[in-house]
């Protein structure tokens, strides 16, 4: 059963906005807001236009992992594969398919949608679209000319245990991975 302990209006208005960064990745913008208790505020936050990530798993339980320098960490991460929409319109669905391939060289037959993930609610719009594919086809990948990537296949379960432990530490993935975990 759902209790509040109090339930009050949370919405924030919006009295003005401005755009105090205009990037090839993201847009910031600082925005003066009132409060639903009346007081004046501003909240600095990131539009971006979206992103897709993909649980590709083949008939052996292996899923598809990636290696990439994530400069803001200064170190390679283990990750899913994923990629951002090419723009606002973009059907999720065809991006994933478009990252999997550019990425891996890998054509699934078979996509479930897992749902969306706002990984940084606080201060910026992104949404990660999720999907889980199987009936994996291997062929030619195609990086983009800023993309250096190492590919390998790894046991799903160990995977699993690697999130789980704190070894994998990007939030796409620890939120695919379960969530296919769970969906088995």
């Amino acid at each position: 059963m759902e209790e509040f302990f109090e339930k009050m209006n949370l919405e924030e208005k919006q009295l003005s906005s401005a755009k105090v960064f205009d990037g090839r990745l993201l847009q910031v913008y600082k925005d003066n807001i009132e409060l639903p208790n009346g007081a004046k505020t501003t909240r600095e936050y990131i539009k971006h236009v979206g992103a897709v990530a993909v649980v590709a798993i083949d008939d052996n339980n292996r899923i598809v992992m990636e290696t990439q320098y994530r400069y803001p960490f200064g170190r390679t991460m283990l990750e899913i594969p994923a990629g951002k929409l090419d723009g606002p319109n973009e059907d999720p669905l065809e991006a994933a398919k478009r990252e999997l391939e550019e990425e891996t060289g890998i054509k699934a037959s078979e996509y479930r949608y897992l749902g969306p993930l706002y990984p940084t609610v606080a201060y910026s719009s992104e949404t990660i679209h999720l999907y889980w594919a199987k009936g994996l086809k291997f062929g030619e990948r195609h990086l983009d000319e800023d993309e250096s990537i190492n590919v390998r296949m790894m046991d799903f379960e160990e995977v699993v245990k690697m999130v789980l432990d704190g070894r994998i530490g990007d939030s796409k993935t620890q939120a695919a991975v379960l969530k296919v975990k769970l969906l088995k």
